[in-house]
Order: C-alpha cells, then structure tokens, then sequence
C-alpha cells in the first residue's frame, strides 16, 4: 500500500440511514453494529489524511420527481415501503454525510449499490491515481459488497474493514466477509491503521 495512491471510502454513512431522525430511524429500521461504524472508522480516515491520502463518500440517492416523490425502485419499495419525500434527496440533512465522519474530501451519489455503477467514482479514482481503496460502510452484502466486486473488475486493490462494514443481519455479515475473501483483502480497522502508518 501507498498511502497517497489508497482512498478510505465508505458505503451510505448517511443520516437518513444512521440518525434517529432519518428514515430509517423514524421506521424503526436500526441496528448496533451500523450505529458503530463512524466511530470505528473515523480513525483510519484520520490515519490515512495523516499520509496522504483521500477519503471518499459514496451516498446513496433517491432522485426526486417534480413533486418531490421519489424515483425509486419496485425492488427497494418492496423492502422498504416506509421511505417518502425528501428520502435521500440531493442537499437534504438525511442524504449528508453523518457528522462523525463528515465532510468527506470527494462525495459521490450512486442510485444503486455499487458506488461504481453510473458515478463518477472511476474518474476520481483515476485523477488522484488512486489504486487501492479501503472499504467500509454498509451493508456489508450489499453496497460495500458490489461495491468490492466492481472494483476487484477495475483491477484497483481493495481491503475491506471487517469491523467497519455491518448489515442487520450479523450471519449475512460474517457470511459476506468470506465470500469477498476470494476477491479483497479482509482486516479489522485497527490493522488497517497500523498497515497505513507503517507504510512507507
């Protein structure tokens, strides 16, 4: 690893996910291992920036109609028919970055779960030479998982954060961290740092 070619980035650590007046804490939609996240990860942003490198925040995006109601998916409806107007809307509180981790140095919208799929993450990636990304964020089996995956096809190293990734369900975690083996580095946050600040 080359700290200044590596970039922290981190999966949907939004409000409207992780704050009790987001959407999903207004649904009642919460787990302790996702509320854990910022604090876990935000020592190996500081780590990393310490070095020379990036952070980045992928957050995921319902984009508006006209009327304010959501563009969103039959699929996510389905899961989650609690989210409405406003719901990870473009410049809303619920779609920021929390407070613990913010303000990020890239921000990215994605409107699917890869952070790669229609953003313009490549680019950044490509601009800064970035060719390692470590990962976190949530859930694991899903954002930071296709996320994983794509960027295992773009050739750009990854190293996921065992610790610093959660879903609600902790199997479905466990079980994706040993899925994503096969394609990505897998270490606890607390390696991560040491692995930064050991490097040359």
């Amino acid at each position: 690893m080359i700290p200044q070619c590596t970039a922290l980035l981190t999966i949907d650590l939004q409000n409207d996910f992780l704050h009790p007046e987001g959407a999903y804490g207004r649904a009642g939609q919460t787990a302790e291992s996702i509320a854990a996240l910022p604090a876990r990860i935000a020592p190996v942003r500081d780590a990393l920036r310490a070095k020379g490198g990036v952070y980045l925040s992928a957050q995921f995006t319902l984009v508006p109609r006209p009327n304010g109601e959501p563009l969103i998916s039959p699929h996510l409806k389905s899961l989650r028919p609690f989210l409405t107007k406003r719901d990870f809307a473009p410049n809303s509180f619920g779609h920021d970055l929390i407070d613990a981790l913010a303000p990020a140095d890239y921000t990215v919208e994605k409107v699917a779960y890869s952070a790669f799929f229609q953003t313009r993450l490549d680019y950044i990636l490509r601009a800064l030479n970035i060719d390692t990304l470590i990962i976190g964020g949530i859930v694991t089996n899903g954002g930071v998982a296709s996320t994983v995956r794509d960027a295992h096809l773009r050739d750009v190293h990854t190293i996921m954060l065992s610790d610093g990734c959660a879903a609600f369900n902790e199997d479905v975690h466990d079980a994706t961290l040993v899925s994503l083996g096969s394609v990505s580095d897998v270490v606890t946050c607390a390696a991560a740092i040491a692995m930064i600040e050991g490097a040359s």
